[in-house]
């Protein structure tokens, strides 16, 4: 059986804008797409508040500014592919989503992208205070999250 976060075969996407999503504890990285739906690029990261709830009104915001046509949700399974406790609320987050917005939400398995992004930010040449800022992390963990999707998700009409 596919993993939880494989598109349908023959599954594909609009050339539109999409939202990359890493949802966290503390911080929501959020990243976006081109208009065409082929770059994805980090935008910003919402801060949680302890024992608050998440930013569902920025989110919305976000998505109705950037006229996003739908929205992925990067969903953290552990290194072996299984899901955990924080996966299933990830999910409950992600309905949540679908139903305060009214576009389409597709998963995407997250792991090892946090890593991933803070190893990029480290070697960009930021200087060392915005390297170790950890809401660059979020959104460019984000923007992985969104490109990996975009790449694996291939356009209405076959259009690369």
């Amino acid at each position: 059986m596919a993993p939880p976060t494989a598109p349908h075969p023959g599954a594909t996407r609009p050339s539109a804008r999409f939202l990359g999503i890493d949802f966290g504890e503390r911080r929501v990285g959020v990243a976006v797409s081109d208009p065409t739906g082929r770059l994805a690029s980090p935008l910003t990261t919402l801060v949680r508040r302890a024992g608050k709830r998440p930013p569902l009104a920025d989110l919305e915001r976000i998505a109705r500014e950037q006229e996003a046509a739908g929205l992925v949700l990067g969903l953290p399974l552990d290194l072996d592919g299984e899901e955990t406790e924080w996966t299933q609320e990830v999910r409950a987050f992600g309905v949540t989503l679908v139903r305060r917005l009214g576009i389409p939400l597709h998963f995407q398995d997250e792991r090892l992208t946090s890593v991933r992004a803070e190893r990029a930010i480290r070697s960009s040449g930021l200087p060392r205070g915005k390297r170790e800022d950890r809401t660059r992390v979020d959104a460019a963990a984000a923007a992985l999250i969104l490109q990996l999707w975009l790449d694996r998700t291939p356009l209405d009409g076959g259009d690369r």
